[in-house]
């Protein structure tokens, strides 16, 4: 399988931080966050990964011909911010024709990626994406999920003072191909994945929920927790 990491953000919650560190770069114990994506995915067999780049693009371009892993690892260049769906309709030939996984690269995680991928191949026939979820302390800072017996999302209320519960959108999902076709069928390059994909495909999403860490490091409180909360290894 392959995947996309969406890398291009401003991170403009993060300043003076990534005034000048691309947020996907922004140091967890040391450690860029990209990094920590980057060993987890390889190291859970995920064939090749694309990045997205925009803000401070060279800095990124330079730690990725670094990395142990740049043989492995595709970038493509967005002069204007294409929205988290975009990107995915903009590459539509680097996933093959094939499910493929997306994530947002500023999130902090240690999910289990093979389980995941293994839920989604396992997914009621219906479903055509899989969503990984975890249980936040900060539920008006989220998409925040309903579900049915089986798992499925049936409704979603992203960012609301009051959402009902603390099951969230980690921002990581699988999609099958033909979830690309229906971006396209939209007919416009920017794309939104939280507020125009996911609501069109209620009831046709799994979710699946993390047991390990998961956090949003999308401001400079978030990012000081996470030095606090998180553990390697």
């Amino acid at each position: 399988m392959r995947a996309l990491l969406l890398a291009g953000g401003i991170g403009s919650r993060l300043r003076p931080l990534t005034e000048t560190i691309p947020k996907c770069l922004v140091p967890v114990h040391g450690r860029p966050l990209l990094d920590y994506w980057l060993d987890l995915l390889f190291g859970a067999g995920i064939e090749r990964a694309l990045l997205n780049t925009h803000w401070l693009a060279p800095q990124v371009r330079e730690h990725v011909g670094r990395s142990p892993w740049a043989a492995r690892i595709d970038l493509v260049h967005e002069d204007q911010l294409l929205g988290t769906g975009g990107t995915v309709l903009a590459n539509r030939e680097w996933f093959l024709g094939e499910p493929f996984l997306v994530a947002h690269a500023d999130n902090l995680t240690d999910f289990d990626v093979k389980a995941f991928i293994e839920a989604h191949e396992a997914r009621p026939p219906a479903c055509k994406i899989s969503m990984l979820a975890f249980r936040t302390d900060d539920p008006s800072s989220c998409g925040i999920l309903e579900l049915d017996s089986r798992g499925i999302v049936v409704a979603f209320h992203e960012k609301q003072q009051t959402p009902p519960g603390n099951l969230a959108n980690g921002a990581v999902y699988i999609f099958e191909p033909e979830v690309v076709g229906w971006i396209a069928s939209l007919g416009k390059p920017v794309v939104d994945l939280s507020t125009e994909v996911i609501p069109a495909y209620l009831h046709r999403i799994l979710s699946v929920e993390t047991q390990g860490y998961h956090r949003d490091i999308g401001n400079l409180e978030s990012l000081r927790r996470a030095h606090s909360e998180f553990k390697e290894g």
